[in-house]
């Protein structure tokens, strides 16, 4: 099997090709150098590459390291050296060239502006992932970008969001599809922290500045331990020219790699280098032969797949149908037909009054059933509240029993007191109308048990009305509880509440609830939850409420939390949040409730 010789005591096995690497370091401490020996390495060992270049300083990979015998024969697309040129809006079919014909490219982004740029990654890095996705095309490809903190930004420009999307898809999920990728850049305080810390393979040259090292410790609490951190954090600063930290935590092996290399010198032209005071600019006299006969057939050939799949050439060959059809049309003879009286039945009086008669019965079987309906109702809510206070009592009994034997106090835990029966709101022959309040007596006020009162305390916070599950969220009550089920009941048997979801408070239960104390909200409601969560719990859902609106990936939860993604521990606390009612039941997501 083959492998990529990195150092002199360093070789990395050949499925380097899929997997994600991040190049850090300062200017000029060899981050491009070590970008060049990836890229070639790869290409001798047979493996499609891509290397976007953004400032023009690799097209010497095309000749020998001397300048005198020829390097590799990538085809370069764009800037003074370009076989082809580069224009903004062809990046979707350099995507398609690279992908169907495998054609290993350096793409040299210098000629094109900022916003030409994103233009053409967009189009680019969005039809590679797209064209990769097909199994014909899902074979190993290494996208190598030096400076990549202008591709992935962390504060992306309007304009720009497009192209960061698709960055992270290639990063994130590219290996699946045969997608390996490489990020350079001289400043990882800027590289977008959702690229940054999904990255497989870090490759740490000396860093200096403090923001960027404080970048570095973002992806050490992802993947490292405290003791790796120490090592590399103090010898960062003063790491020769060439020397790199290799980490790679399960990879190649289950152990993982953490060591510390001086990368070889590259085998091709080092056209990137910087200039020195007096000294004369070489140039390479020998670079190897493109053939671009072959490279103008690969193009003719993915431009016309290119056309065949525009919406615009599609149109025009439909609109061309279409004016073939219409003429055929005129010109076939019109079919003659006599003409016939056709009789039209008209309504007459008589049959009004009879449809207006039948019309009147259905309608009085209508309300005598729907008034048949609300007094049954009635009579199943009232015995669903007197079947709760049951209950509450019956508990109540058995804990003083067990405190008057044992010396202790007894409540039973996971056992929920679940109705029989999920009744909804009476209907009308008509609208909905708010549940009819019965007069409140002056005892109605001690009436109201804890959760009642909790309940109604958030509806008198929400004029407009709470559906279930951010109403059990904000009472401190699970909406898929059996107690819950049985305050509602009894609210809505008193009529201090109605409507079905949401549940609206009435002028009835306000009276009845009096004066009242606000229950938390925003990160008071937060903090209420937290005192009442388990640890991993509370560690699973802090994670997601610093994200929200967002959803998180499970495996991403898993690692931010400190719990693995696929361990039993991990999926019992999600269940837990789910029960509660404070993750989002459809995505990873917290509740919206901690947020009204």
């Amino acid at each position: 099997m083959k492998h990529l010789r990195i150092s002199t005591s360093l070789s990395l096995p050949l499925d380097a090709v899929t997997q994600t690497f991040g190049v850090l370091a300062k200017r000029r401490a060899g981050k491009s150098y070590f970008l060049r020996r990836l890229v070639e390495q790869l290409f001798k060992a047979g493996q499609p590459v891509v290397l976007f270049d953004p400032k023009g300083d690799h097209w010497g990979i095309r000749s020998a390291a001397d300048g005198k015998s020829p390097g590799l024969p990538v085809l370069i697309i764009g800037g003074e050296h370009g076989d082809i040129p580069i224009e903004p809006g062809a990046g979707e079919i350099i995507a398609k060239l690279v992908v169907e014909e495998r054609v290993s490219a350096l793409i040299d982004l210098s000629p094109l502006r900022k916003h030409e740029v994103t233009t053409f990654a967009t189009g680019f890095l969005e039809n590679v992932y797209r064209l990769k996705a097909r199994e014909r095309y899902r074979t190993p490809m290494m996208l190598a970008i030096d400076e990549a903190d202008a591709i992935a930004p962390q504060r992306p420009m309007k304009g720009e969001e497009r192209m960061l999307g698709a960055a992270e898809d290639i990063v994130r999920r590219g290996g699946q599809r045969g997608i390996g990728c490489a990020m350079a850049t001289q400043r990882a305080a800027v590289l977008n922290k959702n690229v940054l810390t999904q990255i497989q393979i870090l490759v740490s040259l000396r860093t200096i500045a403090p923001q960027d090292l404080d970048a570095l410790n973002a992806w050490i609490d992802v993947h490292g331990t405290e003791e790796q951190r120490a090592k590399l954090m103090e010898s960062l600063p003063s790491l020769p020219t060439g020397d790199a930290w290799f980490w790679s935590p399960g990879w190649p092996t289950e152990k993982g790699l953490f060591e510390l290399a001086t990368v070889l010198p590259i085998e091709t032209f080092d056209s990137g280098a910087t200039p020195k005071p007096g000294e004369k600019r070489v140039e390479p006299k020998r670079l190897a032969d493109i053939d671009l006969e072959a490279v103008k057939k690969q193009m003719a050939s993915t431009l016309e797949r290119a056309k065949e799949n525009d919406p615009k050439a599609i149109r025009k060959k439909y609109e061309a149908r279409i004016t073939e059809l219409e003429r055929a049309l005129k010109a076939m003879p019109k079919p003659v037909a006599d003409a016939k009286r056709v009789e039209v039945p008209v309504l007459k009086a008589e049959h009004l009054k009879r449809i207006e008669k039948a019309v009147s019965k259905i309608e009085q079987a209508v309300v005598a059933g729907v008034t048949v309906h609300n007094e049954m109702l009635n009579h199943v809510n009232r015995a669903l509240g007197m079947w709760g206070e049951v209950k509450e009592i019956s508990m109540a009994l058995t804990g003083a029993l067990h405190t008057v034997q044992h010396g202790t106090s007894w409540l039973p835990t996971g056992v929920r007191s679940k109705p029989p029966l999920a009744i909804s709101k009476p209907v009308t022959p008509t609208t909905p109308s708010r549940v009819a309040a019965r007069p409140v007596s002056a005892s109605d006020n001690g009436d109201l048990g804890k959760g009642e009162r909790a309940i109604l305390t958030v509806l008198a916070q929400f004029h407009g009305g709470k559906n279930k599950r951010s109403l059990g969220t904000l009472s401190g009550y699970s909406a898929s509880g059996g107690s819950f089920g049985t305050y509602i009941s009894r609210l809505r048997t008193k009529g201090y509440i109605d409507g079905i979801d949401p549940l609206r408070i009435t002028d009835a239960g306000l009276q009845a609830l009096g004066d009242f104390e606000p229950l938390p909200r925003g990160q008071a409601l937060v903090d209420y939850w937290m005192q009442r969560l388990g640890k991993g719990e509370a560690a699973i859902l802090r994670q997601l409420i610093e994200r929200y609106p967002n959803a998180v990936d499970r495996d991403e939860l898993g690692r931010l939390s400190g719990y693995e993604a696929s361990g039993g521990s991990f999926g019992t606390y999600l269940s837990r949040l789910r029960t509660k009612e404070l993750v989002d039941e459809r995505e990873l997501r917290a509740s919206d409730a901690f947020f009204e």
